[in-house]
């Protein structure tokens, strides 16, 4: 069975598999099913017995106990030197694995000013049911930063959120004074980082960097044709989204100049790699720091025209709306961006590069750019995973992209506690139960047997009933 055929099969019967084995219960009780326990946040929860994995290295600690109090992973030891503290509701580990929540890196929540509260509600929900428990959202708008609020403050069930600011782009910011400006605000309005978008000039790139500095908020995500990759890196762009320009970037000088004249194909870009240049470029990304989200999947669907009926029929699009179904079905009506030869050879190149960057230690974070074509949220993430496991990144890296890496990147880049993403006293207790090891095979990140979001313990079956539920507004159930 291939990794993809697991991941189907997970995705179906993943979560009722949970839903039907004994977890949860007060301390000194019965402990019900997973699906008996209701949401919660208690004074102390504990997991006994279960398999830890920490993600500070690649290992397993087997009997642990995990104390959480409160929003905090409060004491890790073996069982029986870990003593439960009195009225606290226990879940049961035996024979599960305990990991930090995932992470989605480039996430999007819908837009506007004002936008229906269900759907903002629905798109966390499916977050956290498939074990995200951290998202950053790549196209800000103001009611997101009291939202990202709510949700600290567990008013709303969903991720961390960590808000990006409207873009800079060629129309936003044409003058140098325009990205000023705008990053000024930005600043003040408290958004965590500024998004860019295509289109910017190297004058203005160049202010929006000093201003940037000046006042103290970093920026990411596409990386200016004007301005190319090697200038983003080297004025320390947080985060390159999309593997944007690496591909030019390691081209040959003479397919450079095609590249430049706008002659070349899909296919000689992608044939046309010089090693010393990826050599290089990776080396300067690490060198300054610069982390890489690379949406593999994403790309794999822009530029490779797939079935529109087989993807609108995989089993997590009855959680999203006829509309959006049409939407896409409008959005692929395009075809293939080349020749089918053309287009397998410059994806299998973005392989090579995200596995490159990977063997030599570049900071990788996860991410997908849902909702955009095909993406569900939540579930994108794991056909991502996917991608990522067939470039040839080992199964302990991929799960580090969207764990401690995280947690090291909010706290370097963005400037926040980046106690998360681990399993460790002192850290955020953002938490998924597994029924099997995520490191023997990654499809095992579909059996949850519950999540737990800053120490809110959401159990399986009640995960499968708002599952259905919302299957059934969008006419899927």
């Amino acid at each position: 069975m291939t990794t993809r055929e697991r991941f189907l099969a997970g995705l179906v019967g993943g979560l009722a598999a949970a839903a039907a084995t004994d977890a949860c219960g007060p301390a000194g009780a019965d402990a019900p099913g997973v699906g008996e326990a209701q949401t919660q946040t208690a004074a102390a929860t504990v997991f006994t017995n279960v398999n830890v994995l920490p993600m500070t290295s690649e290992t397993v600690l087997p009997g642990q106990t995990v104390v959480v109090v409160d929003e905090r992973i409060g004491e890790v030891g073996p069982a029986g030197e870990v003593e439960v503290p009195s009225g606290a509701t226990v879940v049961d580990g035996a024979g599960r694995y305990l990991m930090p929540g995932l992470a989605e890196m480039h996430a999007h929540v819908p837009p506007g000013d004002d936008p229906p509260r269900d759907a903002v509600e629905d798109i966390l929900f499916l977050y956290v049911a498939n074990g995200i428990t951290t998202i950053r959202g790549m196209l800000g708008s103001a009611y997101q930063i009291p939202l990202a609020d709510e949700l600290e403050r567990g008013e709303v069930l969903g991720p961390n959120f960590y808000v990006g600011a409207p873009s800079i782009n060629g129309a936003s910011a044409p003058t140098p004074a325009d990205a000023e400006r705008l990053v000024r605000a930005h600043k003040d309005a408290g958004y965590d980082l500024q998004k860019i978008h295509p289109g910017v000039s190297r004058e203005s790139w160049d202010r929006m960097v000093e201003v940037a500095a000046e006042v103290g908020i970093t920026y990411g995500g596409h990386v200016p044709a004007d301005v190319g990759l090697v200038h983003a890196i080297e004025t320390r762009i947080s985060t390159v989204d999309h593997l944007d320009g690496y591909v030019q970037a390691i081209a040959s000088d003479d397919v450079q100049a095609q590249v430049n004249a706008g002659t070349i194909r899909l296919g000689g870009l992608a044939r046309g790699v010089d090693d010393q240049k990826l050599a290089e470029i990776v080396q300067l990304t690490i060198d300054r720091d610069v982390y890489v989200v690379p949406t593999m999947y994403l790309w794999e669907n822009l530029y490779g025209a797939p079935d529109v009926d087989a993807m609108l029929a995989q089993p997590e699009m009855k959680y999203v709306s006829a509309r959006q179904h049409s939407a896409w079905r409008r959005q692929a009506g395009g075809g293939p961006r080349g020749a089918p030869d053309e287009v397998e050879a410059y994806l299998e190149l973005r392989k090579r590069v995200l596995k490159a960057l990977s063997d030599a230690g570049a900071g990788i974070l996860m991410g997908t750019d849902s909702p955009q074509l095909f993406n569900v949220p939540g579930f994108a993430l794991h056909r991502e995973i996917q991608v990522m496991s067939e470039a040839g990144v080992s199964n302990y890296e991929i799960l580090r992209s969207g764990t401690v890496a995280v947690g090291k990147y909010v706290a370097d880049h963005l400037d926040l506690d980046g106690s998360f993403g681990a399993v460790a006293p002192g850290q955020r207790a953002d938490l998924v139960l597994l029924n099997a090891n995520p490191l023997d095979d990654l499809a095992n990140l579909m059996g949850r047997a519950g999540v737990m979001v800053r120490g809110r313990w959401i159990g399986g079956e009640e995960i499968e009933e708002r599952l259905a539920a919302l299957a059934a507004k969008h006419g899927g159930g």
